[in-house]
């Protein structure tokens, strides 16, 4: 079984990047916080996930090492490709949202006594855990993540206000806030790079220019006097730094009213989700809704109740549509059914 599961891993890890890149980014004004994300990759398959509070669970058993126990905390929406648990980014009922991007340069932990989580896992266990950036950052003395060759760096805000870039380097936690984050932007370059270029004004390649366009942007906003609404303007950085062809899910997360905002390149009305909507209590269901579909506005009543057959079918589209991975039906069908072991507590 621990194989199987490690196999499993590395298949989820590995999907998820790929030199296709994404990019994030944090923008306040008057009080009012939202975090914009473009996911940049070769299929744009996946869903919307409720995540309850109150469930039981553990870190896959990647390697000999411990396995990490917790009950989830706080409830969370996510956005899911290869799996429900293994999310590409989300946001919990606190306001703390977690995404993140390729980046080459990670270098993770070296196995020590900490249990270890993958790359999409450990944003499932921050959104279960922490209410704001500073627990994210702390939770690196108890947990650490395992990769199997998916090179990975976040952003992580909270509704305080908290804004941080966590990369992994020379198999160390490097994080970026307050003094040290001028910009809170995130795209394929480490974040030091990414400043020395927009200060010498030398944006080389695709990331480096998109890192310098969103926070031109972001600081044009602040300091103009606009009434354009955040929410919109954040969709107008998101079309700025789109990659024709390969940009499949714009998604602006309103921290400060508990709202998502997400359109897909298959289907561009812009649709809506309210925490509100959603009874986040392990008691209760939790739901799931198929990005890719016709609608507009508010979506939340369009969830239905999560099962694993849907998922598998959906997580197998997923894997169908990333040319160039060959992944065994064995391993897809665990990795579907992986999510309904988790009981309420």
């Amino acid at each position: 079984m621990k194989k199987l599961f490690a196999l499993i891993v590395s298949v989820v890890t590995f999907s998820i990047g790929n030199t296709i890149a994404c990019t994030t980014f944090f923008l306040e004004k008057n009080g009012q916080m939202a975090f914009g994300k473009n996911y940049d990759w070769m299929t744009g398959t996946g869903s919307v996930n409720t995540n309850l509070r109150g469930l039981v669970k553990s870190s896959l058993p990647l390697e000999s090492g411990n396995v990490l126990k917790w009950v989830s905390k706080y409830g969370s929406t996510t956005f899911n490709q290869y799996g429900k648990e293994f999310p590409n980014g989300g946001m919990n009922e606190k306001g703390l949202v977690v995404e993140l991007m390729w980046l080459s340069e990670s270098s993770y932990p070296a196995k020590d006594d900490r249990p270890g989580l993958s790359v999409l896992q450990w944003i499932q266990y921050q959104l279960d855990n922490c209410a704001t950036v500073d627990e994210v950052i702390a939770n690196d003395k108890i947990e650490r993540i395992v990769s199997t060759g998916t090179p990975q760096h976040y952003l992580v805000a909270d509704a305080r206000g908290g804004v941080a870039t966590i990369e992994f380097l020379d198999g160390k936690m490097i994080f970026h806030r307050n003094k040290d984050l001028p910009y809170p932007v995130l795209a394929n370059s480490t974040y030091d790079e990414s400043v020395d270029a927009l200060k010498k004004n030398r944006a080389t390649d695709n990331s480096l220019q998109r890192f310098s366009n969103a926070c031109s942007m972001i600081t044009q906003y602040k300091q103009a006097k606009t009434a354009k609404p955040l929410v919109d303007y954040s969709f107008d950085i998101l079309n700025k730094v789109a990659q024709p062809g390969f940009t499949k899910w714009s998604i602006v997360y309103d921290i400060t009213n508990k709202k998502i905002y997400f359109k897909t390149s298959n289907y561009e009305q812009q649709k809506l989700i309210s925490f509100n909507d959603f009874n986040y209590d392990c008691t209760s269901v939790a739901k799931t809704y198929n990005m890719n579909q016709e609608g507009a506005g508010n979506i939340s009543k369009r969830f239905v109740a999560y099962n694993n057959e849907a998922n598998t079918k959906l997580l197998k589209k997923a894997f169908k549509e990333s040319k160039g991975i060959n992944i065994k039906e064995e391993l897809q069908n665990s990795l579907g059914v992986f999510a309904g072991g988790v009981k309420c507590g």
